[in-house]
């Protein structure tokens, strides 16, 4: 496993993953919403969006997290390992729930954690 794309719901835990997986493999970790996201919660252009993802599947090792469906077929080309976190939804919104109560929402780029609900 060197390239590994990870996906599912929204807490669903792909970042909880992510990070344990990345220390386990000593690889390095992208959070999508990290790139797509600046700190005023702006959203790049999906052209430079893509681009940016282009250029991160082109490494030897990386795990990238995060669902973000128009460039989905990026990350799967160009992964040999992809893990689907398939949770019941009461599991993914409990997961919210805890992520919310635990970091009160915004970004939290050491965790990964991009909490914005609208």
């Amino acid at each position: 496993m060197d390239r590994i794309a990870i996906i599912g719901c929204g807490g669903s835990g792909k970042s909880t993953v992510a990070r344990e997986l990345a220390r386990i493999l000593d690889v390095p970790l992208v959070h999508l919403d990290a790139i797509y996201y600046d700190e005023h919660w702006t959203p790049l252009p999906r052209d430079e969006f893509a681009a940016k993802q282009e250029r991160l599947v082109s490494g030897e090792r990386w795990i990238i997290e995060g669902n973000y469906a128009s460039s989905l077929p990026i990350r799967l080309a160009a992964a040999d390992t992809v893990i689907f976190l398939d949770l019941p939804a009461a599991a993914c919104l409990w997961g919210t729930v805890q992520r919310r109560w635990r970091y009160r929402g915004g970004q939290h780029r050491a965790d990964g954690v991009y909490d914005r609900i609208t």
